[in-house]
This record gives C-alpha cells, structure tokens and sequence, in this order.
C-alpha cells in the first residue's frame, strides 16, 4: 500500500510541475525578472545623482576649441548654466533629469532645493552666456549634436511643465534652444551621409530628441526637415547588424535608435513593413538581445555599456509600443534595465555624472508603453 502511495505522490508532483511549467510559458510575468518601477523612492535616490554634480565643476572634460590664451577660462566662466557633470551634455541632462522627476513627483523630499538650483542656473544672464559661446565661430559643431538634442530635450520638458517655474525656466532658456534649432536646420541640409555609431555623434539620436521637441513645441519647419532627412538617410536600409552590437564604448544601439527614430516619422502601417526589412527578426517573439556587461564602472568607457542598457530599454519599449506583434521586446527592455539600475549609484563617478538621466528616460518610456 505504502509503495503505491509513494507513487501516486510521485506521479501528481510531476504533473503539478509539468502544469507549473505550462504556466509560466503562458504567462511570462511568472518567469520575467522584476519590473524596475518610477516610485517614490527610486525617484529620490535618481535625483541625488544629478544633485551631486550639477555644480560640481571639476573634474570637467571640455571639448574645448581653443582660440587663444584667452580661452584658457574656468568651466563656469565659459559655461555658466552647464558647466556640471563633467561636461556640457551631461549638466544638461542632469537639469533634464531634475525638472523630469519634479514634474512625477512634486513631493519630493528636496523639491523646493531643486525648484531653486533650476533658477539659479538657467536665468537670462546665464543663457546668454551660453549663447556667446555657440556663436563663436570656432564653436560652431559644439556638442554636435548629443548635447544639442539633450538642450532640447530639456526645452520641451520645461515647455510641457504646467507650473510658474516651468513657464518661466521655458522661457528662460527659449533663446538658447532656439538657436539650437536652428542650427539643426542649417546643418543637417549639410549632413550627406548618417553617422552610424553607438555613441555621442549618432544621427538617429539627436534626430529623435530633436524631433520630439519640435513636434511639442509647434517648430513645424524642423518637423519637417527632420522627417525628410531621416528618410533621405533611413528609408532603404535593410537587414541591420545587430548581431555586432554592442561595440566595446557604446552607450546607444545604432541599429535600434536608427529604428526608434523611424517609428517617429512613419505612419503605423508604413513602419511595420520598415521594421520588416530592416530588423526582420524583431518580430519573432523567441528574439532575445543579452545586456551589455560593465567589467569596471571605474572606467569612463567601459561604464558606457550601463547606458546601452538603459538606451535599448526606451527603443525596445518604443518599439513594442506599435503592435502586439512586438510586445515581447518590452520583456528584454526590462532586462535591460534590471541588469544596470542597481548600480548606478555605486559611487564611481564615471558613470553617476550621467547614468540617471538614462535610466530615468527607460522608466519613463516603460511607463508609457
């Protein structure tokens, strides 16, 4: 009696496990790593980070042109709202990623401190220092166009902050990101050929956020260039190697912001037959894309890979946002994130100068998604 006892508990625990198993398959919230999510608390320990550095001068990386002795001047003299973070883009971001998190959760613990850093460092003075800056002549492809697509980014989160101090650092900092606009516009009818890498100079990038700022905004005339040359650039492009990626210093995959781009300037259905052709494999709902690994975050370069995590996540969700047949990639940009979110914090300030503002862009595309 004992023996087929035995075997009946035998046979019903494998069938309960073979059950088991059939679920998850079904369900992938069972088997999908845990969902980061914007709360409170990850909003808090993301603004700490840009706190820490936004009037941080140095270390600083200028990328500086110089023209004479005369240019040989502190940070903050040459960059007097963005001379944080290390360097210009990332100050930017930085100030992107405080406005971003106050307008989640205006509760936060340092609110009215960040409320006051904002008009401390983008005032008409400031901005108009900056702007003396870029009209130099020999600085004229200043930041081109990383830190001019981050500028804008800013512009239009200021630009959609229903409250006083966002109206008024809107237009605070307009002249500044007018004239980025601009020189978007007399750039890119320049530009023959994209610049298809995983870092600061990729095409695709600057296009997206510069895109967004414009369609927000009302700019109709750099609505429309961009959409004309992203499909100048893009349109034909087949088969893209994502096999390749990631390179050794990326922080953007140049074949999923090239396609992050494009779902802005398609239609739906145009899109869908785009996306076919050019990462065909996308839709294949067994395609899986491993994190990149970070082998020393004490290392500027290497800690670049945390970004193309957090870079990936917002395309993946971006992606996944146009139709049930890509709602699987939203499970990878999770792993994305899961993968680097805990340690940005870590105190190398290699990547703490900038990391948060990356992920805080994934969280936000996957609470949109």
């Amino acid at each position: 009696m004992k023996q087929y006892l035995y075997l009946f508990i035998i046979i019903t625990t494998f069938l309960a496990s073979c059950i088991t198993g059939s679920e998850d398959e079904a369900n992938n919230s069972i088997t999908a790593p845990d969902r980061a999510v914007l709360d409170l608390k990850q909003a808090q320990r993301l603004a700490e980070l840009p706190l820490a550095c936004v009037e941080r001068e140095y270390p600083n990386k200028l990328n500086q042109t110089l023209g004479s002795d005369d240019d040989l001047l502190p940070p903050e003299d040459l960059h007097p709202s963005f001379y944080g973070c290390f360097d210009w883009h990332s100050s930017v971001h930085g100030h992107w990623s405080l406005v971003k998190l106050l307008k989640y959760y205006p509760e936060l613990s340092k609110a009215e401190h960040i409320k006051s850093l904002l008009k401390k460092r983008i005032n008409p003075a400031n901005i108009a220092g900056e702007i003396d800056y870029f009209t130099e002549e020999r600085n004229k492809t200043f930041e081109r166009t990383y830190g001019w697509a981050w500028l804008l980014k800013l512009a239009e989160e200021l630009y959609t902050w229903d409250s006083e101090p966002g109206k008024q650092l809107y237009s605070d900092l307009k002249p500044l990101s007018e004239l980025i606009a601009d020189m978007y516009r007399e750039f890119l009818p320049r530009l023959h050929y994209p610049i298809r890498v995983g870092t600061h100079t990729n095409t695709a990038f600057g296009l997206s956020f510069a895109y967004d700022y414009a369609v927000t905004t009302g700019d109709d005339s750099l609505v429309l260039i961009i959409k004309q040359r992203a499909k100048d650039f893009y349109l034909y492009d087949t088969d893209c190697p994502i096999d390749w990626e990631p390179g050794g210093n990326d922080f953007l995959s140049p074949c999923l912001e090239e396609a992050d781009l494009m779902r802005r300037v398609l239609d739906n259905e145009e899109y869908k037959a785009w996306l076919k052709k050019f990462l065909p494999r996308l839709a294949d709902p067994s395609f899986s894309l491993e994190p990149g690994i970070v082998s020393d975050r004490s290392d500027g370069q290497l800690a670049h890979l945390d970004g193309l995590n957090f870079s990936r996540a917002w395309c993946l969700y971006g992606i996944a946002s146009t139709g049930e047949e890509y709602s699987h990639l939203a499970k990878i940009a999770d792993k994305h994130i899961a993968h680097s979110l805990p340690d940005i914090s870590d105190g190398n300030y290699e990547g703490s100068h900038w990391l948060a503002s990356f992920a805080l862009l994934a969280l936000s595309a996957q609470s949109s998604s």
